[in-house]
């Protein structure tokens, strides 16, 4: 691949000049309108970095899962997962984060970049609690910038649209990847007949 992008300079003569409202929609506190996106969003993407590497996982809870504490903290339950722990892993040794918040119906997604750290406060926790389940630690998130992102992305994924959505048929399942990649060991038709009475008991 020939004709690389090497410098900051090059990067900008090609693209021009920043728009004023791209620099003036970003805020280090989340002010009222932003705080509007985050407590009416179920869904967020979660980006973290490490010493292995960057990593990004989707969270996804009921709307507003992500509190507003003040105004330039958040704090996001940890809920059921696989145990991996890749994101929480990373914020114990690098605290920078990032999140993409998405609504549902809406062209405008909010993106917050900040500092992060852990919290297993039993009184936290338990404010937490769904179906009397407590997340097991809680993500505690210091705002250094907070902007929405305009929705050209949305626009042309055409991502809220019911025509544009995938049979999940034609997909591979789970189970076929796990068998795929263990040679037959796990996964197959019985992990995915059973997957959703195992997410059931685990969900909170």
């Amino acid at each position: 691949m020939n004709n690389r992008i090497e410098t900051i300079e090059e990067l900008e003569s090609l693209y021009g000049n920043v728009g004023q409202a791209s620099l003036v929609k970003e805020a280090p506190q989340i002010i009222p309108q932003y705080r509007s996106f985050i407590e009416q969003s179920p869904f967020c993407s979660l980006a973290t970095t490490g010493p292995e590497g960057l990593d990004c996982s989707p969270r996804g809870d009921v709307p507003g899962f992500i509190r507003v504490h003040d105004d330039r903290t958040l704090m996001m339950p940890d809920r059921r997962g696989n145990n991996r722990c890749d994101s929480l892993k990373n914020i114990l040794r690098d605290p920078k984060i990032a999140l993409c918040f998405l609504i549902p119906g809406s062209r405008t997604t909010l993106r917050v970049n900040g500092e992060a750290y852990l919290s297993v406060d039993p009184e936290l926790k338990s404010s937490f609690a769904e179906q009397s389940k407590e997340p097991r630690s809680i993500i505690i998130i210091k705002t250094h910038a907070v902007y929405f992102q305009c929705g050209r992305a949305i626009v042309r994924s055409k991502l809220w649209e019911k025509d544009t959505q995938v049979d999940p048929s034609k997909l591979p399942t789970p189970g076929e990847v796990l068998a795929y990649l263990s040679d037959n060991e796990i996964g197959g038709k019985q992990y995915d007949e059973e997957w959703d009475g195992r997410a059931n008991k685990t969900m909170w």
